[in-house]
């Protein structure tokens, strides 16, 4: 026999999945572990019992589904933002570092509207912060805006954009979803009842139709712009006609500064018109116009015939008499025509096309990307004018429309604003590239597909210079970070060592700084109530999972600067705000002053059995169980102690990987091999099981602590565990092997 002294310096790995039991030949083995449950990777290598969740807020009806974001204004203005099935419940975060302040919850808009949030989709919004307003995306409602307009003041009103003064044209992004040959005839140029008729189906008919009318026509209330001017439907009488309300004159096409080529010695005259969507044989009104070439203004003015068409910015018609030569000119010349025309669109968002997935702020301006008919397109504000979309002259500063054409149809989830704007789709991962640190132009902008992984409706989050997101399915995490060497994006899955703590996600946050260190933690929310933590640190090659459980289920989670908060329901079927807060081993924990004989405990129920901590010169005790009665517990002989933590205790769980060394013929896994001894390297060790034999009661430990173990086993390891919820950092600790 051979005795062997096996040494686990770190758990920079944190918990691994089975599948990687055998892979003793990796330096990732002996710095991990199969279970790290309750326990938090420090940078340094050593683990640390997770901080207890410190109750803030509860909610006793049934809305056991949120999407928490946080709302930023300053450093003593920070607030929680839940979305709950038709409402909107701000916290404000007070000043003092432990409570909150809920403030009125909003169920309506401003204008007395039920709010649309739905528990069936509650983590699928997106949401954008900017100062005291706040975003909200979903593609099956217009887009909300959150205005923070007091410490305590919040209102809800629906996105609206900006007009001009006049307030005949909107700033808003108009599509075409016609074919190109389908052209749009009115009735009349101005006035109201107008009757709007295409050569080809186009307008909603799938509601009630009663007295000739499609009432519930989806295109009711839609705007359509005819060149740049706005018709707003009022009805839809069939497929091909709708009457409507002209908000502006349809009938001017032209107004420009010598748009005329002649020809010498011939009749024809060329005419830059942009956009003019005009067809050969269309009559036009010619106004205003001077000579040109020998060409007088009586031969050029009146009733024309469009002859030939060259492109969409110019076009051909025969003059009255013949030019002596070549030449531009014309003067301020008109051109309209009551004629149909092709040129055309409808507004990009409503309740016919869908509204926007997913908003962010890039470069200064409001981004928006995917809806039901353009799932694909990405609309950029123009610079610091957020609610202004009309994409004007194409000038650097004016709104940017942009699609992925990248041979696929992407089904936009998620844009996020990094080194690049990146965006999120159920097929693939792509980007708007930023060239030479020059800002994204209306002439520059495009999109650039990169890795073919997809996204699931798990907000993405930034850690350690990347981007996190989940991967369609949810089968994994990975991370989307711009590789130098590539020259490109690429996304790597981080959890293929946790993988088995991977239960399809339904939220994430990154918490900077958490858990009382200068560590970036990522929390994930799986849809069987659990909770996995992820720590990264790229420079030491760290990534480390490790699990998350007390009595109840996560529902969601948010971060706001250094601190982590969590949605949760426990067995008293409640739901709380909680915060991971101070080396407290109890969750749902509150502070209480302690007074002799009796503390109030308002916010557990009565007959409800709870844990108590002791705590005196800042040394921890466990004071056992108590039964809240009458709003209280009786604390009787327990007044020395200074305070009093009064929750529900958690366990904590770590189970090493196999101990194993190779011996003279190789690894010795699967032979059998006895610990004789185990010495413990750890800090203000409490209550300290290993292996279910030893124990370190009585004042905190820290140093190394010695437990001999005795039997022998084919795959022996160390497990260590905690019976009272105490203080506990583990080091590390070295094996005595016998092989």
């Amino acid at each position: 026999m051979q005795k062997i002294r096996v040494s686990q310096n770190s758990f920079q790995f944190g918990e691994i999945s089975d599948a990687a039991i055998m892979r003793t030949d990796s330096p990732v083995y002996n710095s991990s572990a199969q279970s790290l449950k309750n326990m938090t990777v420090l940078s340094q290598g050593a683990v640390k019992k997770r901080f207890g969740l410190r109750y803030m807020a509860k909610d006793t009806g049934s809305n056991a589904n949120v999407h928490l974001v946080p709302f930023i204004f300053d450093d003593n203005e920070q607030y929680i933002i839940a979305i709950g099935n038709g409402y909107v419940q701000p916290y404000f975060l007070n000043t003092d570092g432990e409570t909150v302040n809920q403030i009125a919850k909003i169920t309506t808009d401003v204008d007395s509207a039920a709010l649309p949030f739905d528990d069936t989709y509650m983590q699928e919004y997106t949401t954008a912060q900017y100062g005291d307003v706040m975003f909200v995306c979903h593609p099956l409602f217009a887009p909300r805006v959150i205005v923070r307009n007091s410490l305590y003041g919040f209102e809800v009103s629906t996105f609206t954009f900006d007009q001009r003064a006049d307030g005949n044209v909107t700033y808003q992004p108009y599509s075409l979803f016609h074919a190109s040959a389908t052209t749009l005839n009115p009735s009349a140029t101005t006035g109201t009842g107008i009757t709007f008729t295409t050569s080809a189906s186009y307008f909603d008919i799938t509601g009630s139709q009663t007295g000739g009318n499609y009432l519930s026509s989806k295109h009711v209330g839609v705007k359509l712009r005819y060149h740049k001017s706005e018709i707003e439907i009022t009805s839809v009488q069939s497929a091909t006609q709708a009457t409507g309300n002209v908000v502006d004159t349809l009938e001017l096409r032209l107004s420009v500064l010598n748009p005329f080529r002649t020809i010498d010695s011939t009749a024809t005259v060329e005419v830059v018109h942009i956009l003019h969507g005009f067809q050969g044989g269309e009559s036009i009104v010619i106004s205003d116009a001077s000579s040109v070439g020998g060409i007088t203004s009586s031969n050029l003015n009146g009733t024309r015939t469009v002859s030939e068409i060259i492109d969409d910015n110019s076009y051909t018609f025969t003059a009255g008499g013949n030019s002596n030569t070549s030449e531009d000119g014309g003067g301020n010349v008109t051109i309209s025509s009551d004629a149909p025309t092709n040129q055309w669109d409808e507004q990009s968002f409503s309740a016919l096309r869908g509204y926007p997935a997913a908003v962010t702020f890039h470069e200064n301006r409001l981004c928006f990307g995917g809806t039901i008919a353009e799932p694909d397109t990405i609309w950029m504000s123009k610079i610091a004018g957020f609610f202004n979309f009309d994409v004007g002259d194409a000038e650097d500063n004016e709104s940017i429309n942009i699609v992925a054409a990248t041979g696929d149809v992407n089904e936009i989830r998620y844009l996020k604003s990094n080194r690049d704007l990146q965006v999120f789709t159920l097929s693939d991962e792509l980007y708007v590239p930023t060239y030479l640190n020059q800002a994204i132009t209306p002439t520059n902008a495009q999109i650039r597909k990169q890795t073919p992984f997809g996204c699931e409706f798990v907000r993405p989050e930034s850690i350690d210079g990347g981007t996190i997101f989940v991967e369609k399915g949810g089968r994994a995490i990975r991370e989307y970070l711009y590789a130098d060497s590539e020259d490109a994006y690429v996304s790597t899955s981080i959890s293929t060592l946790g993988e088995h703590l991977i239960k399809t996600p339904v939220d994430m946050a990154v918490v900077h700084s958490g858990f009382g260190s200068g560590e970036s933690y990522a929390a994930v929310v799986m849809n069987d109530g659990s909770m996995a933590l992820f720590s990264s640190n790229r420079s030491e090659k760290r990534a480390a999972w490790s699990s998350v459980g007390f009595g109840g289920n996560f529902k969601a989670t948010v971060a706001v600067h250094d601190r982590l908060f969590a949605w949760l329901t426990d067995s008293t079927g409640y739901h709380y705000l909680c915060e991971f807060a101070e080396d407290i081993g109890l969750d749902r924990w509150e502070y209480l002053n302690n007074v002799s004989n009796s503390v109030s405990t308002p916010n557990f129920s009565n007959g409800e059995t709870v844990d108590v901590i002791g705590v005196t010169n800042g040394v921890q005790a466990y004071l056992g169980e108590f039964t809240v009665a009458s709003g209280s517990i009786n604390t009787t002989g327990h007044s020395s102690y200074s305070k009093l933590y009064v929750g529900h205790k958690f366990e904590i769980q770590i189970d090493t990987n196999p101990v194993d060394q190779s011996v003279g013929n190789g690894p010795a896994t699967g032979s059998i091999r006895g610990i004789t001894n185990i010495v413990v390297n750890g800090k203000n060790m409490q209550s300290l099981t290993v292996n279910n034999r030893s124990a370190i009661y009585g004042e905190p430990f820290t140093g190394n602590k010695e437990f001999r173990l005795l039997g022998y086993s084919r795959d022996p390891q160390v497990k260590i565990t905690q019976s009272e919820p105490l203080p506990l950092q583990l080091n590390g600790l070295i094996s005595e092997l016998i092989v």
